[in-house]
């Protein structure tokens, strides 16, 4: 009896090894994953970046508008005001649009932001196409400074003929570069 109950253990260790290398496997797996599913549905801000120049190439529909609405929030306790400087734009399919955004930083220290985007709906994420965006760098706004930052954009002609509006939406949190900078600062003279 216990060379079967051996056995039977060492089946057992064996799946259980197994389920432990598969469950690694996927765990490893779970990013690149992630990145593609974001790709796909545009969760997480994942739109497509173009040059410039490629977005100028493009032919413009001009037979079809596009709604494009712009939300704007902060995250934390990040001491700014950030707004569009626009609530929504209407936009020709393959046009270049230029919006700008503003950010007031009401500390009384630099503070740096990082902006993380979103795109609603997420069948239209692979039409809408960055070609600048705050969001690709973080931003450092010094005490009491107002910046103004551009996105340009392009939707693709391609988009389905179902969309009709697509939101837009940023949210600035504080980056963990902020205490970096102010130990870099200059102490104040008094």
């Amino acid at each position: 009896m216990t060379n079967a109950q051996d056995q039977a253990n060492r089946r057992l260790g064996m799946k259980l090894l197994g389920v432990t290398v598969l469950m690694f496997g996927f765990g490893y797996a779970l990013i690149p994953l992630y990145d593609v599913f974001c790709d796909i549905t545009g969760l997480n801000g994942k739109t497509g970046r173009v040059s410039a120049e490629a977005a100028n190439e493009s032919t413009i529909d001009e037979s079809r508008l596009i709604t494009v609405e712009f939300i704007t929030s902060t995250g934390g306790a990040l001491p700014w005001d950030f707004r569009a400087k626009v609530a929504r734009v209407e936009v020709h399919p393959g046009a270049v649009t230029e919006v700008m955004f503003e950010a007031v930083n009401h500390a009384q220290f630099p503070v740096v932001g990082h902006a993380v985007p979103s795109l609603a709906p997420g069948s239209a994420a692979r039409y809408f196409n960055k070609t600048e965006c705050f969001c690709f760098t973080e931003q450092v706004l010094a005490p009491g400074e107002t910046k103004d930052m551009p996105v340009r954009f392009i939707v693709d002609p391609k988009i389905p003929k179902h969309v009709h509006v697509v939101t837009l939406a940023y949210t600035f949190f504080e980056a963990a570069e902020t205490a970096a900078v102010n130990a870099a600062a200059p102490a104040p003279r008094s």
